[in-house]
């Protein structure tokens, strides 16, 4: 989540007295490390050796991406679930590994991740990379220099433990003991909630920020906490890893798309690379990896190349 273009949304206006929710921008925003160690959430990546190359499709890819047989992705694996190391210290996983890994074999290719810092990635695709693909938002700005093939919906999501014991209501989050990420636009969100609450003559948050997004949701398993707000497939994976103690609550906020990025102005991958996710979709693949990692709530029907945001 640190390697999020930096720049916080402005918060949506909460309207005080009635419905009361947070909105930010969790994607594309400086979120602040909170995603968790590796060695306590990485989980095995889904198994891509049974997808077939497409050859109509494969065709479609130019020889700079074809030549020595590898699709080369940069990524900032730093980000469970979409990348993070395995507790071997050296294998990179997660969902965007995956589906990078399911888009290479349709085109005939084998995948190398390469870990890379966030704010590389972007001026050196078309050179060193062939795509990026590390949880990048499609902004307005960003397609001014890069192309972008949507492939996941993130923003953000409250999360509390099973069967909602203490009835939280996201219409009227006042007073809630809330455990957030240091740093995250969660914890921003909240902190002007709260602010608001007091306001409006209601009992403030209790809020308590955590360095590692794994302490922020053991304190809501705990019950140290009453629910937390994290990004959307960060939440979906805690879920997932905590074996059914916790659960979502009310629908994802702020929700934008995510894109591969291409080179600007390569069309034929950007082609190949939305014909292969697309492929991926419809045969039910793609849902299948994002189920595997706990994230299924940012799924999308269609890839689109620059997608209006």
């Amino acid at each position: 989540m640190s390697h999020y273009a930096k720049g916080l949304k402005a918060l949506v206006a909460v309207a005080l007295g009635a419905a009361m929710i947070v909105s930010a921008a969790a994607c594309g925003t400086n979120n602040g490390d909170a995603s968790g160690s590796s060695s306590s959430t990485a989980s095995k990546g889904f198994d891509v050796s049974s997808i077939k190359k497409d050859d109509a499709i494969a065709a479609i890819a130019p020889a700079s991406v074809t030549k020595d047989g590898t699709l080369t992705v940069g990524s900032d694996i730093s980000y469970a679930p979409a990348e993070l190391l395995d507790t071997d210290g050296k294998t990179v996983i997660g969902y965007d590994v995956d589906l990078s890994k399911a888009i290479a074999a349709v085109l005939g290719l084998k995948e190398k991740t390469i870990p890379s810092s966030f704010d590389s990635i972007i001026p050196s695709v078309g050179s060193k990379y062939d795509i990026g693909m590390s949880a990048f938002t499609v902004t307005k700005e960003r397609l001014k220099s890069v192309d972008f093939v949507s492939y996941f919906n993130a923003g953000s999501t409250y999360v509390v433990k099973k069967g909602n014991p203490k009835k939280i209501n996201t219409a009227d989050l006042c007073g809630s003991k809330f455990a957030v990420g240091t740093g995250t636009i969660q914890e921003t969100a909240v902190g002007e909630l709260s602010k608001q609450c007091a306001a409006a003559g209601k009992k403030p948050m209790q809020t308590q920020s955590f360095k590692a997004q794994s302490d922020a949701t053991t304190a809501v398993a705990t019950g140290k906490a009453d629910i937390f707000y994290a990004d959307s497939p960060v939440a979906g994976y805690a879920v997932k890893l905590t074996n059914g103690t916790l659960e979502t609550l009310g629908k994802d906020v702020d929700v934008a798309p995510e894109g591969i990025i291409i080179k600007k102005g390569d069309d034929a991958t950007a082609q190949a690379v939305q014909k292969a996710l697309q492929k991926l979709i419809d045969d039910g693949t793609y849902t299948k990896i994002l189920d595997h990692w706990g994230v299924t709530s940012g799924a999308i029907s269609k890839a689109e190349i620059n997608p209006a945001v």
